[in-house]
């Protein structure tokens, strides 16, 4: 039976509107409204949906960067949410990060060298010969040389530099990485080599991922099961063959009806969705789809659909009540 690394329970997360001269709050913004998933041991998770959906928000609600509004994280039964800083800490080296962009999240003043070391000499885990070794150590199983850790970040191209943010969020001997749209900022031809690096990292230290994209060819590569959020909720939650072969919510078949096909003589009906998307400081009522959803019904417009199981596969519709 596969074990739980990381259960998330009806986490949302809001960011307050402030206006006049008394900065008050007068909305908020919804970024996660209210989203319940569970990451297991060993696996790859999923996680797509349009620009501003919620995704990055999650990833580092998940984590503490960003603190819940409500809701509960669990990592190995243990709520991360409201826990004192000095618990928090020590569970953080199981917990890491790969950002999107690889030269804004590497510190323009330190070395390769430093940059992989600082995590080591915070939680002061090694003597300092030691920490030369494993950044050198580190910076070969990412494909790189031991020579690169005197260099500095902008000599450097994007594929390198991402390697080195992996090799950072490696240094602690992690159990779970957050891959936030790791290979966005990347060439085609440097996508395949890192998204082919992750997944050898993760059979060798036994890693779990929760892998952020909008590249939906990408996310079936590398994941075990795949999570489609709309709008702060997530809609629907199946393995990747379910989820491509037979998706049920009206919003995942747009997004795979878009996905190419590597050959010309094959044609796919493109779902072409109308309207834009509405803004998450004030989301539609009922199911927040419901605008550009051409099998919407009037219940759709007043009741949020549950988020619900049907033969292993999660969806959140009012078409399958």
């Amino acid at each position: 039976m596969k074990q739980p690394l990381v259960e998330v329970k009806q986490l949302k997360k809001y960011f307050p509107i402030k206006k006049g001269i008394f900065n008050r709050t007068v909305n908020h913004v919804k970024a996660v409204d209210g989203i319940d998933f569970t990451i297991y041991k060993g696996e790859t998770l999923g996680l797509v949906g349009e620009s501003g959906c919620g995704k990055s928000t999650t990833g580092r609600t998940i984590l503490q960067l960003l603190p819940p509004t409500e809701g509960e994280v669990l990592y190995e039964g243990k709520n991360l949410v409201g826990m004192p800083k000095r618990e928090l800490r020590k569970l953080r080296k199981d917990l890491q990060i790969v950002f999107q962009d690889p030269y804004a999240s590497l510190d323009p003043r330190l070395t390769v060298g430093e940059v992989i070391a600082e995590p080591l000499e915070i939680y002061n885990l090694l003597p300092k010969k030691e920490r030369e070794k494993r950044v050198d150590e580190l910076l070969e199983v990412v494909g790189l040389n031991s020579y690169h850790a005197k260099r500095y970040a902008h000599e450097f191209s994007g594929g390198q530099r991402q390697r080195i943010g992996i090799a950072r969020a490696l240094a602690l001997q992690p159990k779970l990485i957050v891959a936030d749209e790791p290979v966005s900022a990347l060439d085609v031809s440097i996508q395949s080599q890192v998204i082919n690096l992750l997944q050898d990292l993760q059979e060798q230290y036994s890693l779990t991922y929760l892998f952020i994209a909008h590249d939906l060819s990408v996310v079936k590569h590398i994941s075990d099961r795949v999570g489609v959020m709309y709008l702060g909720r997530m809609v629907e939650l199946a393995d990747k063959d379910e989820l491509y072969d037979n998706p049920l919510h009206p919003y995942t078949k747009s997004l795979l009806s878009a996905v190419p096909i590597p050959n010309p003589l094959v044609k796919r009906e493109r779902i072409v969705l109308q309207g834009d998307v509405p803004s998450p400081a004030n989301p539609p009522s009922g199911c927040t789809f419901h605008p550009r959803c051409s099998a919407c019904m009037d219940i759709c417009r007043t009741q949020r659909p549950v988020f619900q199981e049907i033969n292993g596969h999660y969806v959140a519709c009012h078409l399958y009540n």
